[in-house]
C-alpha cells in the first residue's frame, strides 16, 4: 500500500521538556498499538481525559496547561488521520470508503475551525470552557461515528482484502505521522493530502517553535476524576 501523502516533512524542532515527559518514545507507542483502531481509539480516550481536565477545574493555570495539551493532541491527530487514515478508506472500501473519508474531512474541518477559536484562549477567559465545550460536542459526534461505524469497516474491509499485517503497518504509520505535522490547527489549509503536506512544511516548525514557550501538564497534575464523563 502507498500512503504517499506520507513522509517525514522536516526535522522536528525538541519538544518542551515538560510535554516530553508525559509521553512515552515514539518506539514504545509504536510497539503497544496493534491496529489502526486501537491506534485511534486510544488517541480519543486521551483528548476526553484533556478535556476533562479543562472543563473539571477552577484553576486558571491548570485550565491552560491542559488547554494547550487537548490542542496540541487534537490538531496532530486529525492531520495523521487525513493523511493516513481516510486514503486507507478509499483504498480498501472503494466509492463507500471514499463517501466516508469525504463526510470526515468535512467534519474536521469544522473541528479546525472551533479548535483555532479555542487555541489561543488564555485560561482565565470567561470563554475558555464554554469554547471547548463547543468543540467537543462537534468532536465527541465525530468520535463517536468513527468508532462505531468507520473503523470497523475499515478494518473488515482491510481483513476481507486479505490485508495481513497491514491494519498493524497502518497504526505505526499513524503514529509516526503524528512526530512530523503541525501541533496548532491551520484549517484555511484543507483537508487534502496534498495541501496538508505543503502546509506542514510551512507551519510544523513555527508551531513546534511556539510550543517551546508555552505551558503544558506534568503528569502528577492530573486531576484524579478525570475519566468521570464530564459535563
Amino acid at each position: 500500500m502507498k500512503l504517499s501523502g506520507v513522509r517525514p516533512l522536516i526535522r522536528a524542532f525538541p519538544s518542551q521538556s515538560a510535554l516530553a515527559s508525559a509521553y512515552k518514545p515514539m518506539s514504545t507507542r509504536i510497539a503497544s498499538l496493534s491496529t489502526i483502531g486501537d491506534a485511534i481509539t486510544k488517541d480519543h480516550r486521551e483528548l476526553r481525559k484533556y478535556y476533562n481536565e479543562v472543563v473539571l477545574t477552577d484553576d486558571a493555570d491548570h485550565r491552560a496547561r491542559y488547554g494547550n495539551q487537548f490542542t496540541w493532541e487534537l490538531a496532530r491527530h486529525s492531520i495523521a488521520e487525513e493523511l493516513v487514515v481516510y486514503p486507507a478508506m478509499e483504498e480498501y472500501m472503494g466509492a463507500k470508503g471514499k463517501h466516508l473519508a469525504d463526510d470526515d474531512r468535512a467534519q474536521h474541518h469544522r473541528v479546525k475551525e472551533l479548535l483555532k477559536e479555542y487555541q489561543n484562549l488564555r485560561g482565565d477567559d470567561p470563554n475558555h470552557v464554554p469554547k471547548i465545550k463547543e468543540l467537543w460536542q462537534v468532536l465527541s459526534q465525530h468520535i463517536k461515528e468513527e468508532e462505531e461505524k468507520d473503523l470497523p469497516e475499515l478494518e473488515q474491509a482491510i481483513r476481507s482484502a486479505d490485508g495481513e499485517g497491514e491494519s498493524e503497518r497502518l497504526a505505526k504509520t499513524f503514529e509516526r505521522t503524528k512526530y512530523f505535522v503541525p501541533t496548532r490547527s491551520h484549517p484555511s489549509a484543507g483537508e487534502n493530502p496534498v495541501f496538508e503536506s505543503v502546509m506542514g512544511l510551512m507551519a510544523t516548525p513555527m508551531d513546534k517553535l511556539a510550543d517551546m514557550f508555552r505551558k503544558f501538564p506534568k503528569e502528577e497534575d492530573s486531576l484524579a476524576n478525570w475519566n468521570k464523563d464530564a459535563p
